[in-house]
């Protein structure tokens, strides 16, 4: 039989196991920051569909880290561009922007 003292030294390893599976480092991000940053990114793709000068013909990406939305793609106009990031730093949360988008080439 398991004396008390060895499994309670069980269940403590089990726990601080558990518990630091979740948590987040400097260069990795916790359940609950990838979780926000996933409803981040879901919230600036919405504003930038909800502009319509922008436009559905353009393409941009969008992905957060730690409130840091990253834009890139391609737009027809630098004006575009401009609402793009203007739309994105409007929304709840965002702590910067860091706007990689570009204009596309003429055809």
């Amino acid at each position: 039989m398991m004396s008390l003292s060895r499994f309670l030294g069980v269940v403590m390893a089990a726990a601080v196991l558990a518990l630091t599976g979740c948590a987040g480092s400097e260069s990795k991000r916790s359940t609950g920051e990838f979780s926000s940053d996933a409803a981040l990114t879901a919230k600036v793709k919405t504003a930038i569909a909800s502009d319509a000068g922008i436009g559905s013909a353009s393409v941009i990406n969008v992905n957060s880290y730690r409130g840091v939305v990253q834009l890139s793609g391609f737009v027809d106009s630098a004006e575009k561009i401009e609402r793009a990031a203007t739309a994105a730093r409007n929304v709840q949360g965002v702590r910067s922007v860091e706007n990689n988008i570009q204009v596309k080439p003429a055809s």
